[in-house]
């Protein structure tokens, strides 16, 4: 957490004020706060249940965000907002999102290097239909499979059903995320079976709490 804050602060992204409560603040402004839990704002930090945070894994703190409810009535918060992390030939595994569209854009560092499949008609990788996606605006078409290499102010649009995975190349990645609604809880489908949420060995008071921490140290709403 400190080190991702740090790595934030050298592009000149703050975070908001809650992301800096302590554990008791939390509980003091449990009622308060009951947006943020429920939207699950926060730190959130994941090595995908492999266990090499280093290889497979990712960085994220949720900013802002609606909920299904909104969606459904189409109006309110129909968005969200994600900063991330991924470090040097850090892997965020490959995956798609049933109702979720969203820009990933590189907000600074190295490359952020993407690869992509479109979905077959079972919901599965087509390894063979060509791609087709927005870059800041304009068409980009590649084959199945391909590379997409995005340098700092760069961004892709994703629409729900295609499929991705992304590495940071060269250096250390800040990837910024605007997109409707976000679930990580029922709208990620990745391709291999993966624990989104990572098991924790609190072997030291938390610093601050995860998203996935909430319900264990704030209790059910």
């Amino acid at each position: 957490m400190q080190g991702a804050d740090d790595f934030m602060r050298s592009f000149g992204f703050l975070l908001p004020p809650f992301a800096y409560w302590s554990v008791d603040m939390f509980r003091r402004q449990r009622a308060k706060a009951a947006a943020i839990i429920a939207n699950r704002l926060g730190w959130d930090i994941t090595d995908y249940g492999a266990g090499d945070f280093q290889s497979l894994g990712l960085f994220l703190f949720t900013l802002r965000n609606g909920d299904a409810d909104n969606l459904a009535s189409g109006r309110g918060k129909l968005y969200a907002e994600k900063i991330m992390i991924s470090r040097r030939d850090q892997l965020s595994p490959m995956h798609r999102h049933n109702i979720k569209t969203e820009d990933i854009i590189n907000r600074g560092g190295g490359k952020l290097v993407l690869e992509l499949f479109m979905s077959n008609k079972n919901g599965g990788i087509d390894r063979e239909a060509e791609v087709v996606v927005e870059t800041d605006g304009l068409p980009r078409r590649l084959a199945a499979g391909g590379k997409l290499r995005l340098s700092p102010g760069e961004s892709v649009t994703l629409l729900p059903g295609v499929w991705h995975s992304f590495i940071a190349e060269e250096k250390d990645v800040l990837i910024g995320e605007v997109s409707t609604v976000n679930d990580d809880l029922t709208d990620n489908v990745f391709e291999q079976p993966v624990g989104r949420f990572a098991e924790i060995d609190e072997d030291e008071p938390p610093l601050h709490l995860l998203v996935s921490d909430y319900e264990k140290f704030l209790g059910k709403g």
